[in-house]
């Protein structure tokens, strides 16, 4: 098997889908894996390593694409990349397509076999390779925020800790995921006043149990929401539905209400984002003002801290590579129900509920495909 490795072309993304370590153990496994000059470059990882673990560096995209039989990327192809994608070609990265009707009708055009690693689900509901980009995303949620909360970045000059005589800022979180619990950390641990929401009385238990510091938990509702949305200095949006677009759960005119300057970060930017006010931006231009509040939406956070991204990534990813190299992507998804709860698109079929129901376009079940 072929595993074709391409620079990731996304603003600012810096990540690379597979590390030298990994190139080795599909050399050992008897595979060739083809990777694009400077690939690795902005996670710190040359071509010469690369080429040590025994992958075969080529200048261009075109080329990677051409050759390979599974494309592993880190996002989603972009529309110059589209004329590269080769029928029956297996195409494992995030693709987000919920919000993305336009590489959803690409990828069913060109017949791809696209697993999207948002959907891969373990038996259990947990998102194995979603889980390390949620954990990095929630953390540098609170970092972003308070950068931007700063009066020389467009903020209202708030410190989220305070200081001995001066309140805490106020710190609201929609979701108490991944995404949540760990943005959830960082801001206890900076000393600000944190609440976060969230649906499940039982996982507002457990964050009860793990946090300690000056905390809130709420029931998420209209009335809590409308609440810590107005009091709030720094909103994090983080909620999350597998596969499908994000709920708009805070209005603009909430977040009219917010004391100007304040500043919200939409983590759920790349499922549609969870408000109303929310556009997807990128690193070159990461923010926007409206209603005098700071947006930040950049919708590959955790490219920001490529190195530790890219090693968190593949920690997960791999197993799953290794897998389908080994196996084939129809034995390798019969075998394993992560894999088949990956796969959104089949050569010309969606194969994903809830990214069906986003784009209106007519799912098809797994199980009718492969006969199970």
């Amino acid at each position: 098997m072929i595993i074709g490795i391409p620079r990731e072309i996304k603003n600012n993304e810096n990540r690379v889908a597979l590390v030298p370590s990994g190139v080795r153990t599909l050399a050992e496994n008897g595979h060739q894996v083809i990777v694009q000059k400077s690939a690795g470059e902005a996670s710190g990882i040359s071509d010469a390593e690369y080429t040590a673990a025994g992958a075969r560096v080529v200048p261009s995209a075109a080329e990677v694409f051409r050759e390979a039989d599974i494309i592993v990327k880190v996002k989603e192809p972009l529309p110059q990349e589209y004329q590269f994608l080769r029928k029956g070609q297996v195409v494992f990265t995030f693709l987000h397509l919920a919000a993305a009707p336009e590489l959803t009708k690409a990828l069913l055009e060109r017949e791809i076999v696209g697993i999207a690693n948002e959907t891969v689900q373990l038996a259990n509901g947990t998102l194995p390779l979603l889980m390390p980009m949620s954990e990095i995303a929630g953390k540098l949620s609170i970092q972003i925020g308070a950068h931007y909360l700063e009066k020389i970045n467009g903020g209202s000059g708030i410190l989220l800790g305070g200081v001995p005589g001066v309140k805490p800022a106020n710190v609201a979180i929609i979701g108490g995921g991944t995404v949540g619990l760990n943005a959830a950390k960082i801001a206890l641990g900076m000393g600000a006043h944190t609440s976060v929401l969230d649906v499940s009385p039982e996982r507002l238990r457990y964050l009860s149990d793990i946090l300690h510091g000056n905390l809130t938990l709420l029931i998420s509702n209209t009335e809590n929401v409308e609440n810590v949305v107005a009091a709030a200095d720094l909103l994090i949006g983080a909620l999350l539905v597998p596969g499908a677009m994000t709920r708009k759960l805070v209005s603009r005119s909430m977040i009219s209400k917010m004391r100007k300057g304040s500043v919200v970060v939409d983590v759920a930017i790349d499922q549609g984002g969870c408000f109303e006010t929310s556009h997807p931006t990128t690193f070159e231009n990461p923010t926007f003002s409206m209603e005098g509040v700071v947006h930040f939406c950049v919708a590959n956070l955790p490219g920001c801290v490529a190195r530790t991204s890219t090693l968190a990534l593949t920690n997960a990813t791999f197993p799953y590579i290794l897998k389908l190299a080994n196996m084939g992507y129809d034995k390798a998804m019969i075998e394993d129900i992560s894999l088949r709860r990956g796969l959104n698109v089949f050569k010309g079929q969606l194969t994903s509920q809830p990214v069906a129901e986003a784009v209106g376009i007519k799912y098809v079940p797994f199980e009718s495909i492969f006969k199970l």
